[in-house]
């Protein structure tokens, strides 16, 4: 090192001007290149960010034209866009810092092969995570449940109170939260997605007139849904189904309400209370259960039985 020092300095200016002008060439192309390359990453970096910005708007029109709850496909996919800009900005800089990397005279192949072994380690290491990350991604993109909704997943339901792009978070009734990866699950059943619907089950003695029955339940329903609170809820007339089954006690007539996502219970349960007092006042009967005994021809009655064993006592002689 000393020696190329002493080199440097027995040197003359002029056998240094061709290195300097060679050396300061080489820079300046290298750093005009650089330069060029950060440039192009930037407008790229806009270029995405202009794309992603026009396809939001775009899935955003198309969402809301058949979305029920207002604000929601917004909010669904301003979650997803910012997902595919994080990525796609990442990955354009990571670009970027290799091609300035090589400029600089830098080795990259060794870089790479290490990105790539770590990459692959990676990969091994966290199966899970990336398997849950690549459902949450899609489970967002498809729109199978929202935060709101209240959905059966795996066989557990309850009311979904937070999405990432790996868990889903559920509280059922009792307050109970129930947290899956997306990854693990298997079923998902989401019972408010676009509109909801109460469904009934509506039991009535055999002696009933069925027709007049059905009569009394729509009469109900066209009073709910002229109601200022729960008329705004319902989205139809009452569908009934008809004579759906014959019970140990009651004939079963099924019908149906459909209602905005989430309000089914509560429109369910108003006509139920309404049904109840509708029924009182027409004397149609709500039966309970309850067994009917019959003996048979071939055997006697109990009472008659009785009634000639105590012949029989009064009948026998004293002993």
């Amino acid at each position: 090192m000393l020696h190329d020092l002493t080199l440097i300095k027995d040197l003359s200016l002029q056998d240094l001007w061709p290195w300097l002008l060679t050396t300061g060439t080489v820079v300046v192309k290298s750093g005009f290149r650089i330069l060029l390359i950060l440039i192009v990453g930037y407008v790229a970096v806009r270029f995405i960010r202009t794309a992603i910005k026009k396809l939001e708007g775009f899935m955003i029109r198309t969402g809301e034209a058949t979305e029920t709850v207002p604000g929601s496909t917004k909010k669904r996919v301003t979650t997803l866009t910012s997902l595919m800009r994080t990525i796609a900005i990442t990955l354009l800089w990571g670009i970027v810092a290799i091609i300035i990397m090589g400029q600089l005279g830098l080795d990259i192949a060794p870089i790479l092969a290490g990105a790539g072994i770590i990459g692959l380690a990676v990969g091994f290491g966290a199966q899970n995570l990336v398997k849950d990350i690549i459902s949450g991604f899609f489970m967002v993109l498809e729109n199978q449940v929202r935060v709101g909704d209240v959905a059966i997943i795996n066989g557990t339901g309850g009311l979904v109170e937070s999405i990432t792009y790996r868990i889903v978070v559920l509280r059922d009734l009792a307050g109970v939260v129930h947290v899956f990866s997306h990854g693990s699950i298997t079923t998902l059943s989401n019972m408010t997605k676009g509109w909801s619907a109460y469904l009934m089950d509506i039991g009535v003695a055999y002696k009933e007139d069925t027709d007049k029955v059905v009569t009394v339940m729509k009469e109900v329903a066209e009073e709910l849904q002229q109601d200022q609170t729960f008329g705004q809820k319902i989205l139809g007339p009452l569908e009934v189904f008809g004579v759906d089954n014959y019970g140990d006690s009651a004939v079963i007539i099924k019908a149906r309400f459909r209602t905005l996502p989430i309000e089914q219970w509560s429109v369910g349960r108003e006509y139920r209370r309404r049904l109840k007092k509708a029924f009182d006042a027409k004397g149609i009967e709500i039966p309970f259960p309850h067994l009917s005994l019959y003996m048979g021809a071939a055997t006697a009655p109990l009472k008659v039985q009785m009634e000639g064993a105590l012949n029989q006592a009064r009948n026998a002689p004293a002993t």
